[in-house]
């Protein structure tokens, strides 16, 4: 008994030992880079992790945390491994898993996957999560919600309750962040009479003073500073490419705000265009500006540079990026450059971005009157 009980206690402490030994593995594959560094002592970490407990699933999903997208390709794939074993022999760790989804402090592509993994395991609890995440960070996370809000309304629609329709239409929208499911809740609400501003709705910024053309030639306009980044005035005119680079009013018709060069200044390639905005808040607070672009961008508020991204026609989307930022009481200004490449295929001609201003929920702030 004695014999049997120390090797018990031995296999226990080996157990132990290889979850706490997980953070070397982990590291390993987070270590991942472009064009196979990494990749050998990543696929032997890998097979170490895939042998451990189900237990230590949330401490995978962890690793997902910042990780670039071939490390998080890998550590989700182990997920998938260890998460199918465990369903298998009923061992899924849901309520570790449920307090990993709660904590939005973890990415959301890692909190995506502990949620599905909760959906295969107990269908019950996934369906009692489902409301509180509509107003979750993660763009993702929201479809299910709002998904479920879209069925309640068509439900409603069918019994002929036409007032429960629209309350469920409405909070649904208020949720959405998808354009498929905006689009859809859109319709639903105008075919029952209902207004829907959606630039009001999100927070998009309309009306902008905008300039262009300077040159991108050999896509160095991104890191040249032209004169819109030194100084701020409408009035002057400089020497652009081809032409004077002079500022014009804009007022997008667009319903998601979408901000576009080409309307004012012409087809043009190898470009940069700057738009000029002023925002007025009721109060000094944190704020999100978040912003979709397909072409390489910068963003300023007030002076300051919050972030930028050098990359060129790899989709856009709402809420495509998200910079933090501080308003202060009363006028901020923000400034969005915005370069087109050489490229003249037709998916590349787009030289526009859409932005708003809203809260880390997604829930606009809108200007002072």
């Amino acid at each position: 008994m004695k014999a049997t009980l120390a090797c018990l206690l031995a296999l226990s402490a080996a157990h132990l030992s290889a979850a706490d030994d997980l953070s070397k593995p982990i590291e390993a594959l987070r270590g991942v880079q472009k064009e196979g560094q990494g990749n050998e002592a990543a696929a032997k970490a890998w097979q170490e992790i895939v042998q451990a407990d189900a237990a230590t699933l949330p401490e995978v999903l962890k690793g997902m945390n910042g990780a670039n997208p071939l490390a998080e390709n890998w550590l989700r794939a182990a997920v998938g491994v260890l998460a199918d074993k465990a369903l298998e022999a009923k061992k899924l760790p849901v309520p570790a898993l449920e307090a990993f989804l709660k904590d939005t402090h973890n990415s959301p592509g890692a909190r995506t996957v502990a949620f599905d993994l909760i959906q295969r395991a107990d269908a019950k609890l996934a369906d009692d999560l489902t409301p509180t995440l509509l107003n979750d960070p993660s763009s993702e996370l929201r479809r299910h919600p709002v998904a479920k809000l879209l069925e309640a309304g068509d439900a409603a629609l069918a019994r002929k309750e036409n007032d429960a329709a629209v309350a469920a239409y409405g909070k649904g929208l208020g949720g959405a962040r998808d354009e498929d499911q905006i689009k859809a809740l859109a319709k639903k609400l105008r075919d029952l009479g209902q207004k829907v501003d959606l630039p009001k709705h999100f927070g998009f910024l309309m009306t902008w003073k905008l300039i262009a053309p300077f040159s991108n030639a050999d896509r160095a306009g991104f890191d040249t500073v032209y004169p819109p980044e030194k100084e701020l005035k409408f009035d002057a005119a400089y020497e652009g490419k081809g032409k004077q680079a002079k500022w014009v009013d804009f007022t997008s018709t667009d319903e998601y705000g979408k901000i576009d060069f080409n309307k004012p200044f012409g087809m043009e390639k190898s470009v940069v265009g700057y738009a000029a905005t002023d925002f007025f808040s009721t109060e000094d607070r944190p704020a999100e500006i978040r912003i979709g672009c397909k072409d390489g961008w910068k963003v300023w508020l007030n002076g300051e540079l919050l972030f930028a991204r050098d990359e060129y026609h790899r989709g856009a989307k709402l809420d495509q990026y998200k910079l933090p930022c501080q308003l202060k009481k009363g006028k901020n200004t923000i400034l969005v450059k915005c370069c087109q490449n050489e490229q003249t295929e037709q998916w590349t001609v787009e030289w526009e971005f859409q932005l708003r201003v809203c809260d880390a929920t997604g829930t606009a702030i809108l200007a002072k009157n």
